[in-house]
């Protein structure tokens, strides 16, 4: 078991770097879009629809994994204590990517997702969620502007951290 805890904080102090390494090359890159010809005017139009919708999916995406914490919380009332602090952190993500002032529209809110009726296959599911979130915040890097990027590399550490958290000891 001991090898075991090794490897998971390894894995999770190689996303962390990760993250970093690709924010520092997101960062580093030329703010203007690529491959667009017209008017500087055209071009940052361009650029805040660009942002405005990866900042969009990414808060929807959140929204949809606090959903699915609610359910499990629900299901098993027994890991509240160990899920609320995540479920909260999400909720904070959910509200940082939505952007100052930003209502985030969806025409109706996320279904609940079935819940396994073991609680240990509740968490595993919830980490395997919170996992597919940390690498498609982790790709999205790629395409944002510097200060969204900083954003979404926060949001990727934060659900690798999460990923670590509901694993370890989750065998019930």
């Amino acid at each position: 078991m001991r090898r075991t805890e090794t490897t998971r904080r390894g894995a999770l102090a190689a996303t962390g770097a990760a993250a970093a390494a690709l924010l520092a090359g997101g960062c580093a890159r030329d703010a203007a879009p690529r491959g667009r010809e017209g008017t500087a005017a055209d071009a940052a139009a361009a650029a805040v629809r660009a942002e405005a919708g990866l900042r969009k999916r990414s808060a929807r995406a959140r929204v949809a994994l606090l959903a699915h914490y609610d359910a499990v919380i629900a299901a098993h009332p027994s890991a509240a204590g160990r899920l609320e602090p995540l479920r909260d952190a999400v909720a904070r993500q959910a509200d940082a990517l939505r952007g100052e002032g930003a209502a985030l529209r969806a025409a109706a809110p996320p279904a609940a997702p079935a819940v396994a009726a073991e609680r240990r296959d509740a968490l595993k599911a919830l980490a395997a969620e919170e996992r597919r979130g940390a690498d498609a915040h982790t790709a999205a890097l790629l395409d944002a502007p510097p200060e969204l990027a900083r954003l979404l590399a926060s949001v990727a550490a934060a659900g690798a951290a999460h990923v670590y958290l509901l694993t370890e000891g989750s065998d019930g």
